[in-house]
């Protein structure tokens, strides 16, 4: 694990909550997209290293949809930076590491992604991200 990627966060609305974390925190808006894979409209923020990346569910049935309607709105993951995404994946397979993913499918920015069971973390959702 190299550091945090992003810090994944379920709203209900992004353009609701782009002025907020642009404008009143300052934070540096990186863009907006589309990720189809997981149902979702995604917009990122620098800060430092790492990234908050907000996530817009697409239709009701989309993962951060469901999230929401269980949850609420809030910290929905945490994602780790990772160089070889498939080795870290057979790595926790053979620790016995309950897996979402057991294969890598396309994140945003074309980025390859995974997710953790949560019951691995006793309630933590992580997501392991290898960028481009």
């Amino acid at each position: 694990m190299n550091k945090i990627a992003h810090i994944g966060i379920a709203v209900t609305s992004l353009d609701d909550m782009i002025p907020f974390y642009r404008d009143q925190l300052g934070l540096t808006f990186q863009g907006k997209e589309e990720v189809p894979s997981e149902h979702v409209r995604v917009a990122f923020f620098k800060i430092g290293e790492s990234a908050i990346e907000l996530l817009e569910p697409l239709n009701d049935d989309s993962p951060i949809a469901k999230f929401i309607d269980k949850k609420g709105e809030g910290i929905h993951h945490v994602a780790l930076d990772v160089d070889d995404i498939n080795a870290r994946l057979d790595h926790l397979k053979s620790e016995g590491v309950p897996l979402i993913h057991d294969e890598p499918k396309t994140g945003a920015h074309d980025s390859q992604v995974a997710f953790l069971h949560p019951k691995a973390a006793n309630g933590v959702l992580f997501e392991l991200c290898q960028q481009k």
